[in-house]
């Protein structure tokens, strides 16, 4: 006897919980206003600082310029695949478009890693030939920075836990934040020394902040990617939390990944007693969701004699 648990009752669609980063939440919902907001901002600032930074001859200034549009790319990436995300399954697509922030976070870092290689550039070209710079001018342009960039990371704060997109937009906006505060440093020190190889120097620093911050994001965007099982459930306490269920006597071919950023998904092979199949796909789902934040659970019930036939019982076998 074998049966196949699919549906409601196995989908467990409750929000207000968290767990690990990859619990089933709403964020498409949340954050639509401060993506706008923030992307809208953020273009502004990214035209003041390419016109001041030419004007003023910062690469500093520059080099956070190109970083912001970046993060300008990164935020529409981002906004556009939540509402990819949102759209309902149909056709091929029987999970609809729930792997677009995943994707969306790790185009994200692949930006930003190029940037950083463009900005290092640059900055080493600078330390041969360097060049003057309206310090003054510069200061207050990156005031202005620290404003938007520190006001656009707020917008995000609250959902950076329970969305990796939403832990990315706020990261870069947080960091941008305090890579200005370095830029106007650099504006200082230079006014002060007429040290003009600072503004190449502090060019590289923002390079390897940015660098450092991208890659947690890159990391765990490839994590999702290969179907890992996200970060903040242990596949082991899962294991055991259904093993320990009265009348199961055996799991196998379990399986666990993000099914979105948002969402984590489970499927796996049990063998029951005679009798118990029914409670177990009445009661498991729901303590899955409520104990791990694993809201789509597949399960399929077997009993001891079917199980000897099944050909994924072997752990080696996917």
């Amino acid at each position: 006897m074998s049966e196949h648990h699919h549906g409601h009752g196995g989908h467990s669609h409750h929000g207000g919980h968290v767990h690990g980063g990859h619990g089933h939440s709403h964020a498409p919902q949340n954050f639509g206003r401060a993506f706008a907001i923030g992307i809208s901002l953020n273009i502004i600032y990214v035209v003041l600082e390419a016109v001041f930074g030419v004007f003023t001859g910062s690469l500093a200034l520059l080099a956070d310029a190109g970083h912001n549009l970046s993060d300008v790319l990164g935020l529409v990436l981002a906004w556009g695949a939540i509402w990819l995300a949102a759209k309902p399954p149909g056709g091929s697509r029987t999970y609809g478009f729930k792997r677009a922030p995943i994707l969306a976070s790790l185009a994200n870092a692949i930006i930003l890693i190029v940037a950083v290689g463009a900005i290092s550039w640059e900055a080493i070209g600078r330390f041969f030939e360097p060049e003057p710079i309206e310090t003054g001018v510069v200061i207050w342009v990156a005031l202005a920075g620290v404003l938007v960039n520190g006001f656009t990371a707020w917008l995000f704060a609250s959902g950076r836990k329970s969305d990796l997109n939403i832990r990315g937009a706020y990261l870069h906006m947080a960091a941008d934040a305090g890579v200005t505060v370095g830029v106007i440093i650099a504006a200082i020190v230079i006014g002060w020394t007429g040290w003009t190889w600072i503004d190449p120097a502090v060019s590289l620093v923002i390079g390897l902040v940015i660098l450092i911050g991208t890659w947690g994001l890159l990391r765990d965007s490839v994590r999702l990617a290969m179907d890992t099982v996200p970060a903040g459930i242990d596949i082991d306490k899962v294991r055991r939390h259904i093993e320990g269920a009265e009348g199961v006597e055996e799991v196998h071919d379990l399986h666990i990944w993000a099914l979105s950023t948002t969402e984590t998904a489970l499927t796996a092979h049990i063998v029951c007693a005679e009798g118990h199949a029914k409670s177990l796909l009445a009661t498991l789902p729901d303590e899955l969701h409520d104990t791990f934040e694993i809201g789509h659970a597949t399960l399929q019930m077997e009993t001891a004699d079917t199980a000897e036939n099944c050909r994924l019982r072997p752990s080696e076998i996917v």
